[in-house]
C-alpha cells in the first residue's frame, strides 16, 4: 500500500541529524581556573573541539621584564601553583646558567627534595579530581587532600607558606630546613607507599574506572611527539622522555629511578602512568635524604643577590632553564642586556603546550567523556594563560 506519511519517514530516516554547537563553560570542567570549550557535536559524539582561554591571562612575562631579577621568583609560584616550587627551580636554573652561579650540595639535594615533595602533591591531587570529574568517586578526593596536608605542612614549616612557598634563590634556597625536617620526610616516604596500596585497591582494577577510562581520548605516540607534548602525558603515550633523565640537571645523574610509560595513551594510561611515578619520586627521596650531606644552603654570590636583590646584573645573553616539572617540561628562556632585569622573558609552559592536542583526543568521544580527557592532560590555568 502506498501511504504519503510512511514514504515520508522513510527519507526523513536518510537525512544527517542536526549538528548541535555547546559552549562548555566559561566554568571550572576538571580544572583550576576559568576554561571554555566550544564543541560541535552529532547527537552525543564530538566532531569538533576548541579550547578558548585567555580568562586568566594576567600579562606575566611583561610584567618580569620590569621586574628585577629576584623580584620575578614569587611571580613564578603564581604560574602553576600548586607546584610553586618546581616553578621555582625552572626559573632559579636558568638565572644561574646566565649568571654563571653555583649551587652547594645541600642545597641542591634540598631543591630534589622539595621537587619530588611537589610531584607527590601534584599527582595525587590529580588522581582524586579525575576520579570526581568520572561522577562515580568522592572517596579519593578526601584521600588525596589528607596526604596532600601532611606535604604542605612541611611547605609551611620550611617556607613559612603552603603554596606560594618562594623559597629557591640564585645560588641555593632561603634558608636551611628545621632539624626534624629530614626525619618527617622520611616519615613519609615509608608511608605513602601504603596509601597508594589502598588507593589501587580502590580505583586501579575497579571495573567503573576500566569501562570509563580504557580505550578513551587515546594520544598516539607519533602525536604527542609531533605536538611537543611532554610530562606524564606524554610518557602515557609509551614515550620514556623524562628531562630529570636527558638532560640529569641538578643532582638528578645520581638516583636511580625509572620512567615509567604507558601502552594505549588514553585516560586510564595517564592515570596510572601518575601512580608509578609516586612510587619512584618516594625512590629518590629516599635516596636523597640519606645521602644530604651537611653545608651552606646557598653560595655566596647568592647570598650576596639575595641581601641586595638590586645589584645582580646578570651578564649579556641568553639562556633557556627546563626542569621535569610535574605536568611536563616547564622551561624559561630569559635575555639578559646586562641589567638588573630581564630584557626578555618567556616561559615554555606545559599545561599550554599539552592542551593543543585536546581537540585530536577528543573528536569521536563521547560529550561526557570530554571532562575525563580534559581532566587527564592535568592543567592549570594559571599557567595557560600567564
Amino acid at each position: 500500500m502506498n501511504c504519503p506519511y510512511l514514504q515520508n519517514m522513510d527519507q526523513q530516516s536518510t537525512l544527517d541529524t542536526q549538528r548541535l554547537e555547546v559552549s562548555l563553560g566559561p566554568q571550572h570542567p576538571s580544572t583550576h581556573g576559568v576554561f571554555q570549550m566550544d564543541v560541535v557535536l552529532d547527537g552525543e559524539q564530538v566532531i569538533r573541539l576548541k579550547p578558548v582561554m585567555g580568562y586568566l591571562h594576567r600579562n606575566h612575562e611583561k610584567l618580569m621584564e620590569n621586574m628585577s631579577w629576584l623580584a620575578c621568583m614569587p611571580y613564578t609560584d603564581r604560574l602553576d601553583y600548586f607546584c610553586a616550587l618546581a616553578n621555582n627551580f625552572s626559573y632559579a636554573l636558568a638565572v644561574e646558567k646566565l649568571a654563571g652561579i653555583e649551587v652547594p650540595e645541600r642545597a641542591q639535594y634540598l631543591r630534589v627534595i622539595m621537587a619530588e615533595l611537589t610531584r607527590l602533591i601534584n599527582h595525587i591531587v590529580l588522581v582524586g579530581f579525575l576520579l570526581n570529574d568520572l561522577g562515580a568517586f568522592f572517596t579519593p578526593v578526601l584521600y588525596a587532600f589528607r596526604e596532600r596536608e601532611k606535604l604542605l605542612d612541611l611547605f609551611e614549616d620550611v617556607t613559612g607558606s603552603r603554596m606560594m612557598c618562594n623559597y629557591f634563590r640564585f645560588g641555593g634556597v632561603k634558608r636551611d630546613v628545621p632539624p626534624d625536617f629530614i626525619l618527617r620526610v622520611r616519615e613519609i616516604v615509608n608511608q605513602f607507599p601504603k596509601f597508594l596500596d589502598e588507593l589501587e585497591e580502590l580505583l586501579t582494577h575497579n571495573e567503573i574506572l576500566l569501562s570509563r577510562c580504557q580505550n578513551v581520548g587515546i594520544l598516539p605516540k607519533a602525536l604527542a611527539v609531533n605536538a611537543g607534548i611532554t610530562g606524564p602525558v606524554l610518557r602515557a603515550s609509551g614515550i620514556p622522555y623524562d628531562i630529570r633523565k636527558i638532560d640529569k640537571y641538578s643532582i638528578y645523574g645520581r638516583f636511580k629511578f625509572r620512567v615509567p610509560v604507558g601502552e594505549a595513551g588514553d585516560v586510564y594510561d595517564r592515570y596510572y602512568v601518575r601512580i608509578l611515578e609516586m612510587r619512584e619520586s618516594l625512590q629518590i627521596l629516599e635516596q636523597a635524604i640519606n645521602e644530604i650531606p651537611d653545608g651552606e644552603v646557598i653560595s655566596k654570590a647568592g647570598a650576596q643577590a639575595a641581601k641586595m636583590p638590586r645589584t645582580l646584573k646578570v651578564p649579556k645573553g641568553d639562556a633557556y632553564g627546563r626542569t621535569e616539572a610535574p605536568k611536563g617540561e616547564l622551561g624559561f628562556y630569559l635575555v639578559s642586556d646586562g641589567s638588573g632585569k630581564p630584557y626578555r622573558y618567556h616561559v615554555r609552559a606545559p599545561s599550554f603546550i599539552n592542551l593543543t592536542v585536546l581537540e585530536d583526543m577528543c573528536i569521536g568521544q563521547k560529550v561526557a567523556d570530554v571532562i575525563i580527557i580534559l581532566g587527564s592532560i592535568d592543567i592549570v590555568l594559571g599557567e595557560v594563560d600567564r
